[in-house]
């Protein structure tokens, strides 16, 4: 059977953004001569077997794939100084095409790349070597890719061995990822477009799987529906327009399992009465989205229900109003933890008398009974995107770790126009003693998509309703 992912007859078509990409690895290169010179060397990632002759659907690997547009296996990036660039990849093969589909190979590559040069990756081990002669450093990705280390002391000892005769060997060898990361963390035009369109697709696919509970329990109203069946509508309506994947595996909790964080799509049957929370987003030409709605069953939330979700909604609109250039990256949890634990004591989930007012639930981070995870993480290539959180460049102070303690550490980093962050409280109840029953087993989070602008941030993901009233007309109408 022909192997998930095979390029289509005719084969790929990269020149179109060439540009891009070039400008991409001129950026990294200017990266390196700041950072005292030394050659790049990226890999993409492996194929991976799925048992006998079956391999997991093919994804590259992201940096790769942000410098290049390439997105067959088993290549290689060489990136100089001087900014001239080596793709290594496979030949043509008209034999294996015909199984695993159409192969660019290293004679089309420059022209429809931009790359200087390409050759066969099967001389990997005798090319690498010579192209890393003569530089002082090496820079590659550190503890990313299974062997690479292992291979570039193959290469460098390969060179050492001819030092009698004047061939230098790189004397470092240095972490790539954060060059790479810091930029990958600002997104460029090209990029937010591709954001916001993942974004669409995916708040198509939330809304889908609400009208399909509603329009469920309406035929049947002391029915159910299960969870891989509203997965099934995500997947429908990520694949019919265009998207190649889930970013992440998809999260369809009913009832009780929405306190599972991680849950993964089950068979579990979603109830009238319960909540659905759905944490779902498509891939789409490389880029993530990450959408989280919490909606009721029969499409209507309980009192209950709704006491909580509002309290959830207003901490991500506080969450929202920090998230602003020169805004610390932190101040949007922080805003959201407020909100949500001046909520915690208004409901009773947590007492007062026990814990004291709002200033010492977030001290004493009581909170964490309930909500137990950060508001947010940078976005882009991969859902959980590279960046550092932090100020690196800024004093440690004395400052809480969100478990109770106080830890030294920089402060976080400043937001940036371009930067693209979630925004994803939540409120999680557990059955437990002290706990006002009408609560217990209800898991609610909302999680949008945030693009830093000039003045503050745009929620790119918002094509899904998001207050409680417009999800239930949703639910009940079958449409906005």
């Amino acid at each position: 059977m022909a192997r998930p992912g095979a390029s289509r007859a005719g084969g790929p078509r990269y020149s179109e953004a060439m540009n891009v990409f070039s400008d991409r690895r001129a950026r990294l290169a200017q990266a390196l001569r700041a950072a005292g010179g030394g050659i790049a060397v990226i890999p993409t990632a492996p194929a991976r077997q799925r048992n006998s002759d079956n391999d997991h659907p093919y994804r590259h690997d992201s940096s790769f794939h942000y410098l290049t547009g390439f997105d067959e296996p088993n290549a290689w990036l060489v990136l100089a100084p001087s900014g001239e660039s080596t793709l290594l990849c496979r030949e043509k093969d008209p034999a294996h095409e015909i199984w695993d589909g159409v192969r660019l190979g290293p004679a089309a590559a420059p022209a429809a790349l931009g790359v200087s040069d390409a050759c066969d990756v099967a001389t990997l081990d005798s090319v690498m070597p010579e192209l890393l002669a003569g530089h002082g450093a090496v820079w590659f990705p550190f503890g990313v890719h299974a062997a690479l280390a292992t291979q570039v002391d193959g290469w460098l000892a390969t060179l050492r061995a001819r030092s009698r005769r004047g061939v230098q060997a790189p004397a470092n060898q240095r972490d790539l990822g954060p060059l790479l990361a810091e930029m990958r963390l600002r997104k460029g035009a090209e990029e937010l477009a591709l954001m916001r369109h993942a974004a669409g697709i995916s708040a198509g696919a939330h809304a889908r799987a609400m009208r399909f509970c509603g329009a469920r329990f309406r035929a049947a109203p002391q029915g159910s529906v299960r969870e891989y069946e509203i997965e099934a509508e995500l997947l429908h309506e990520f694949r019919r327009h265009g998207a190649q994947s889930p970013a992440y595996p998809s999260i369809v909790a009913a009832g009780a399992n929405a306190c599972i964080l991680h849950y993964a799509a089950g068979n579990t049957e979603l109830r009238a009465g319960e909540l659905c929370l759905i944490d779902a987003g498509c891939e789409l030409d490389g880029y993530a989205s990450d959408i989280t709605r919490s909606f009721p069953a029969d499409g209507r939330f309980t009192p209950a229900q709704r006491e909580l979700y509002d309290i959830v909604l207003a901490a991500q609109d506080a969450a929202a109003a920090a998230t602003r250039p020169g805004a610390r990256q932190r101040e949007a949890h922080h805003a959201a933890v407020r909100v949500l634990a001046q909520g915690m004591l208004d409901t009773g989930l947590l007492d007062s008398k026990s814990v004291g007012n709002v200033d010492a639930v977030i001290e004493s981070a009581a909170y964490r009974q309930f909500y137990m995870h950060g508001t947010g993480h940078w976005l882009g290539r991969d859902v959980h995107d590279v960046g550092e959180y932090l100020s690196l460049g800024e004093a440690p102070t004395d400052q809480p770790d969100g478990l109770g303690n106080q830890v030294l550490m920089p402060p976080s980093r400043q937001l940036e126009p371009g930067m693209v962050v979630t925004l994803e409280p939540g409120i999680y109840v557990r059955p437990a003693p002290g706990v006002p029953e009408r609560y217990w087993n209800i898991g609610i989070r909302i999680e949008d998509d945030a693009v830093v602008t000039e003045t503050g941030c745009e929620l790119i993901s918002r094509g899904v309703p998001v207050a409680a009233t417009e999800i239930e007309r949703l639910m009940r109408e079958g449409s906005r």
